[in-house]
């Protein structure tokens, strides 16, 4: 399943291509989605394919394609606080998600068949959280994994957002259905339609079709070999040392917020105009041609010999006393060939010399890239002293400053903890205990 849309070179660019094509709406859904790299739930080795829309499995290893965890996500309509809970949890990548946007106060408990599967999740959240730049921008609710059934789940226990990650036989839709709260939502897939299904009363159901899916169907308890009941995490509320630290960490936020209030934009990273830039460069724009000639002198260009009889003579106009014919530094013979080209509208220019002179000529293949011709370059214009070489008095151009650093929460949310008139153990701690 998948294949919906183009791979991407990175997570980010996987994402902006699941904006497009509208599968990611919310621009909550599209931050937690950047915040968490794919590939990195991927086993290694196995990676090359992470950022194409298809789905992943290797052994008891297993991740749905972008597209459908997208729709997941947008159609949970999950919310700080909320319980959620992941019925075939695999890999702990949609968990880990889901986790950004319940917070610290939320639940967040998963079911997984298989141990190993469990043990391998346990390990990325764990990679995630020592790791993730995520933790400065967004408040985290960790996911908890349990191994068993989900068949042989304590009926008892309702969750606000409940997800079913295999295809629910028809027999046991009742049961998943009871584990979902008065109000909440339950996502599933059904008779081959990926479904969102809304707990209005007791008995009464909101159903709606999302889209078209193929999923494995749901392992069922065997009559032979009874399954054993499986019990869910209970809820344990966050020491007060771990609230201490989340409500230090959203004060510092809310004032980085507001001192820069770009940090809370989305940012794409392949906006529109940088796409189309990359589309022109896989293009042959224009192919520069040298043609060699033996001689210029029956040359008839009325333009080239006017210009030929104004060229300075040797040791004049040239700040260095160079014949400008004769420059072996290549960017001043680069800037000279530029003035030339524009003196004859971009056509063949031929240079007199004793030797065979060069004929370049431009054979354009696209007119519309001629249209487009600003997007031809990321780089600003090159000033005319840096592009001959330095400035008329022959001293060096001022190299230009370097761009500053481009703000993130983690770089701003370090320096605030730095300055905290507190230990350091406790500084390493408000960030995790990663290095400041």
């Amino acid at each position: 399943m998948g294949g919906a849309v183009s791979a991407g070179e990175d997570n980010d660019e996987l994402i902006d291509n699941l904006v497009e094509a509208d599968y990611i709406k919310s621009p909550l859904v599209e931050r937690v989605f950047r915040a968490v790299d794919r590939a990195d739930y991927y086993a290694d080795g196995c990676k090359e394919n992470a950022y194409r829309d298809l789905a992943w499995k290797q052994g008891n290893l297993h991740l749905s394609a972008p597209c459908i965890y997208s729709e997941v996500l947008e159609s949970l309509l999950l919310e700080p606080g909320l319980s959620f809970l992941n019925l075939g949890s695999g890999t702990g990548y949609l968990s880990t998600v889901a986790g950004l946007i319940l917070g610290p106060y939320g639940v967040n408990h998963g079911v997984e068949l298989h141990e190993d599967v469990v043990l391998y999740a346990r390990r990325k959240v764990g990679e995630f959280m020592r790791g993730t730049e995520a933790l400065d921008e967004h408040e985290f609710c960790e996911p908890r994994f349990v191994v068993g059934n989900c068949l042989a789940l304590d009926p008892g226990r309702r969750y606000d957002r409940v997800y079913c990650g295999a295809s629910c036989p028809p027999e046991h839709c009742a049961f998943v259905k009871g584990l979902v709260k008065v109000g909440g939502i339950l996502v599933m897939p059904f008779n081959d339609q990926l479904v969102q299904v809304k707990r209005t009363g007791e008995s009464s159901w909101q159903e709606k079709n999302i889209l078209p899916v193929s999923f494995a169907m749901l392992v069922q308890p065997s009559s032979r070999d009874p399954v054993q009941e499986v019990t869910l995490p209970d809820y344990q509320p966050g020491s007060l040392q771990a609230l201490s630290r989340t409500r230090i960490r959203r004060v510092l936020r809310q004032l980085l917020e507001r001192e820069h209030p770009s940090l809370g934009q989305v940012r794409r990273a392949t906006p529109a105009a940088k796409k189309k830039k990359q589309q022109l460069r896989r293009r042959v724009q224009r192919i520069v041609i040298p043609i060699f000639e033996e001689s210029d002198d029956s040359s008839s260009h009325p333009e080239q010999s006017n210009d030929e009889e104004r060229r300075p003579g040797a040791n004049e106009g040239t700040p260095n006393g160079e014949d400008p014919m004769e420059v072996s530094d290549p960017r001043k013979r680069a800037a000279q060939d530029s003035d030339a080209e524009a003196r004859f509208g971009g056509g063949a220019v031929a240079y007199r010399s004793g030797n065979p002179s060069v004929v370049w000529k431009r054979v354009a293949f696209d007119e519309l890239n001629l249209q487009l011709v600003g997007l031809e370059s990321d780089a600003a214009p090159v000033p005319a002293e840096a592009a001959s070489g330095g400035s008329s008095g022959g001293s060096n151009a001022e190299e230009e400053a370097p761009a500053p650093p481009e703000l993130s929460y983690s770089t701003l949310m370090r320096q605030r903890i730095v300055a905290l008139p507190l230990p350091p153990r406790l500084k390493e701690y408000l960030n995790y205990d990663r290095p400041l």
